[in-house]
């Protein structure tokens, strides 16, 4: 089964089909802040995005620039193909509960060392979370953690029968 045509980029657009396969890693200087009911989690221009063609970039903040009182371990892993070992994270956070909403990758693969004890986050269940300013939407799905502003231009893996893209 193939992928749909890309939606043509607009000015100052990227299309997710030109983000390459196997995914990378890459600095951004980005301003990426996660907000709840006013108490921020994360406020950073420190961050790495990964990029995987017809995925949103994923943005992993250093924990220097998180509120990690706000974070605490889950027993939840997962392995990516291209990153290894994923262990995630719960937040507790202006008297709401989100469990296994950040993960990291304590060990990554060496094409992912940048990444490593950084931390993303699922866009969803926080108020604000926002790349310059722009409030994201989440990657469709529920699976993957991509954030779409209106800089990325799809269609986005997460839709449904976009399994085999």
């Amino acid at each position: 089964m193939g992928h749909p045509a890309p939606d043509a980029p607009g000015p100052g657009q990227e299309s997710v089909w030109d983000y390459p396969r196997p995914a990378i890693a890459e600095p951004t200087d980005r301003h990426i802040v996660i907000r709840h009911k006013g108490v921020v989690l994360a406020d950073t221009h420190a961050a790495w995005r990964t990029l995987e063609t017809s995925h949103p970039p994923t943005y992993y903040l250093p924990p220097s620039d998180i509120a990690m009182d706000l974070l605490s371990p889950n027993a939840r892993r997962s392995l990516c193909e291209w990153k290894g070992q994923a262990r995630y994270w719960d937040v507790a956070i202006a008297g709401d509960r989100f469990e296994g909403v950040g993960w990291s990758y304590p060990d990554p693969t060496s094409s992912f060392a940048p990444v490593a004890g950084h931390i993303a986050f699922y866009s969803d269940p926080f108020e604000e979370c926002l790349v310059d300013g722009e409030q994201v939407v989440p990657q469709p799905g529920g699976l993957y953690g991509g954030w779409i502003t209106s800089r990325e231009a799809g269609p986005f893996k997460g839709v449904p029968g976009s399994r085999f893209w």
